[in-house]
C-alpha cells in the first residue's frame, strides 16, 4: 500500500510476461480510449489469472488506474485491478480475473479515470495462471496453517513413565472463528428458528434493529426493547454481536427527523446524543461497532458538519466503549472493480487521513454483496489490505437473488472458501435474516420451514467442514498421540486399564505444535 521510489521485483518471475522485465519501461498515452500493453494468446476459460505490476504517471496530483483485459475473441472487457497513482512515486496494482471461455487473443490495458493523464508507465509486470486445482490446494494449505494447529498429547502414568496405547479422545466444545449471521426481530419467540441458528452460529449481527432509524423513530422518543431482546438472545446463545450501526451517512437511511433539522448546531446536538444514548447502554455489550456506515459512498453527516465530523465520531465511541473495536464498513470493495469509490486504495487512503486526525483505526468491514464474484481480484484485494495488519472482517455476505440458487449457492462457497483460507480474515458474517414472509434482503439459507436451500447446504457443509467434532487415537511407542485440529476449545480424555484423565485445553493461533502433558492416576 505504499508509493515507492523504485518498484519492486516481479511477483512470480513475471509468470507468462517473464519476457516484459527485459523491458525498462512501457509508456502508454492515454486519453481514455484503449491504451494496449500487453498482447495475449490462447488464454484458458476456468483458469485464475493473478495479475500485478507497478504504476506510475506524468502528470498533477493523484488519479485512479485502472487494468483491463479485453477478449477479442468476444469484445468482452472486464477490469482486473486498480490503484490510485501518482508522479512521483511507483504504486502497486493487485488484480486478476477468470475468463468465461477461451480467448485465443486478448489485451491487457491500462486506463486512466481521467482525461488529463498524459502518461501510464508500467514496470514489474506479472501474470501467473492457476489451474483450479491448484488454487483450491493453496486455499487448503493456508487453511491448515491458519486455522488449525498441530497438538501432542503426551501420556505418563503417576510415576512418569510412558503409557503406550492409552485411549485419546478428543471433541470440540466451540470455535475460535466467528461465523455468524444477520438476524432481525423475526427469531425473537419463534423457537424453531432459534435453534436453527444456534446450532450452526458462533456470531449475529441485527439487521436494522440497531439503526438509528429503528431506535429513535421520532425525536427524543427511543425505543430499544427490540434491540434488548435480540442481545439477550445472542448472548444466550454464548455467540458475539457487532454493533451495526452508530450511523450511515447513505441520507436514505437517515432518520426523516434527523434530516430536517436546519441548523449544523441541531444536527450536532442529535448525533452527540446519539452516540451517548446508544454507548452508554451497550458499553461492552458489543465486540465491533461500524461507526460511519459506507462513508465512501456516501456523506451525510461531512457534508452538514464539516470534514471532522467522522473523525470526531470516532473519537466518541471510542471513549463511551473502549473495549469495542471500531470499523469503517462499505460495500463494493471486493465485490467489483469499477467503483473507484471503494477500491482497495481509496479505503486505504480515508484510513491515512483519519489517522492523520488522530483516529487509532482498528478494523476493515468489507460487506461483501456479490453479483457474480471474481475470485482472483477478491485475493488480490485482501492481500493488499492485509499489509495494514487490522483485522478484516467480511460483514454481510450475500450473492444476488438474480441469480438461481444453485448458482447462488456455487458462488457462496467460492467467496466462503476464498475467505475462511485468508489470514487476514478475523471473521464472516452472512446477511441472510429472514423476514416474517420467509424472505431475505437477497439470499436465504432455508424456506420458511427451516428446510435448507442450496445456499444452506452449502453453509451447513463448511461449518462441518472447519470443525474438528472428535478426534480418537492411542498413544504410540513413545507415550504421545499427535494430531490436527481446527482452532477452539477442546475437551480431551485419556484411558488405560483402570486409569483415566481429563481435561480441558485451548488451541488459539500459534506456528508452534501444541503440546498437553497427560498424567494417569490410578
Amino acid at each position: 500500500m505504499q508509493c515507492k521510489g523504485h518498484p519492486e521485483p516481479a511477483l512470480y518471475n513475471g509468470g507468462i510476461l517473464r519476457w516484459a522485465k527485459k523491458i525498462k519501461d512501457f509508456r502508454t498515452a492515454d486519453e481514455g480510449n484503449y491504451s494496449p500493453s500487453f498482447v495475449l494468446y490462447n488464454m484458458s476459460a476456468g483458469m485464475a489469472y493473478s495479475f500485478s505490476c507497478w504504476v506510475k504517471f506524468n502528470g498533477p496530483g493523484t488519479i485512479h488506474v485502472k487494468a483491463k483485459i479485453l477478449s477479442l475473441d468476444n469484445a468482452g472487457s472486464q477490469c482486473l485491478g486498480t490503484a490510485l497513482v501518482r508522479n512521483d512515486c511507483w504504486s502497486f496494482l493487485k488484480g486478476g480475473f477468470t475468463l468465461n471461455s477461451p480467448s485465443q487473443t486478448s489485451v491487457l490495458y491500462f486506463q486512466a479515470a481521467t482525461a488529463n493523464a498524459s502518461m501510464v508507465s508500467i514496470r514489474s509486470a506479472s501474470l501467473q495462471p492457476f489451474s483450479p486445482e491448484q488454487w483450491s490446494q493453496h486455499r487448503e494449505d493456508r487453511i491448515q496453517l491458519i486455522r488449525k494447529r498441530f497438538v501432542n498429547v503426551h501420556v505418563s502414568d503417576i510415576s512418569g513413565g510412558r503409557v503406550v496405547g492409552a485411549k485419546v479422545a478428543v471433541r470440540q466444545m466451540s470455535r475460535d472463528f466467528p461465523f455468524g449471521s444477520a438476524i432481525s426481530k423475526t427469531i425473537l419467540g419463534n423457537k424453531p428458528y432459534q435453534d436453527w441458528f444456534r446450532k450452526r452460529f458462533n456470531a449475529a449481527v441485527f439487521e436494522n434493529e440497531l439503526k438509528w432509524y429503528a431506535t429513535e423513530p421520532a425525536p427524543g422518543k427511543e425505543d430499544y426493547a427490540l434491540a434488548d431482546q435480540l442481545l439477550q438472545f445472542v448472548q444466550s446463545s454464548d455467540a458475539v454481536a457487532r454493533g451495526h450501526n452508530i450511523f450511515w451517512e447513505d441520507p436514505k437511511y437517515t432518520p426523516w427527523w434527523v434530516k430536517n433539522l436546519t441548523s449544523a448546531d441541531q444536527l450536532r446536538a442529535a448525533v452527540a446524543g446519539r452516540i451517548e444514548s446508544l454507548l452508554s447502554r451497550y458499553k461492552g455489550d458489543f465486540v465491533h461497532w461500524d461507526v460511519s456506515n459506507e462513508m465512501l459512498h456516501f456523506d451525510f453527516y461531512e457534508s452538514r458538519l464539516g470534514r471532522n465530523a467522522t473523525t470526531d465520531f470516532f473519537r466518541t465511541a471510542k471513549r463511551a466503549d473502549p473495549l469495542a473495536t471500531l470499523f469503517l464498513n462499505d460495500f463494493n470493495v471486493v465485490e467489483v472493480c469499477d467503483d473507484l469509490s471503494s477500491s482497495a486504495d481509496s479505503y486505504v487512503s480515508r484510513l491515512r487521513q483519519l489517522a492523520d486526525a488522530g483516529v487509532t483505526f482498528e478494523g476493515i468491514g468489507l460487506e461483501a454483496h456479490f453479483g457474480k464474484p471474481n475470485i482472483p481480484y477478491v485475493r488480490a484485494v485482501l492481500d493488499k489490505l492485509g499489509t495494514l495488519r487490522l483485522p478484516i472482517w467480511l460483514t454481510e455476505v450475500d450473492i444476488s437473488n438474480a441469480l438461481d440458487p444453485k448458482t447462488q449457492a456455487a458462488y457462496l462457497e467460492e467467496v466462503l472458501r476464498e475467505g475462511f483460507a485468508h489470514p487476514s480474515v478475523d471473521g464472516i458474517m452472512l446477511w441472510t435474516a429472514m423476514d416474517a414472509s420467509a424472505a431475505c434482503y437477497q439470499m436465504c439459507l432455508t424456506d420458511g420451514n427451516f428446510t435448507n436451500l442450496p445456499a444452506g447446504d452449502v453453509v451447513d457443509r463448511l461449518l462441518g467442514e472447519w470443525q474438528t467434532r472428535e478426534v480418537l487415537g492411542a498413544t504410540n511407542d513413545r507415550g504421545s498421540f499427535n494430531f490436527s485440529a481446527f482452532l477452539g476449545e477442546y475437551k480431551l480424555s485419556v484411558t488405560y486399564l483402570n486409569s483415566s484423565a481429563e481435561g480441558t485445553f485451548s488451541l488459539a493461533r500459534s506456528d508452534d505444535t501444541k503440546h498437553i502433558t497427560i498424567r494417569l492416576q490410578p
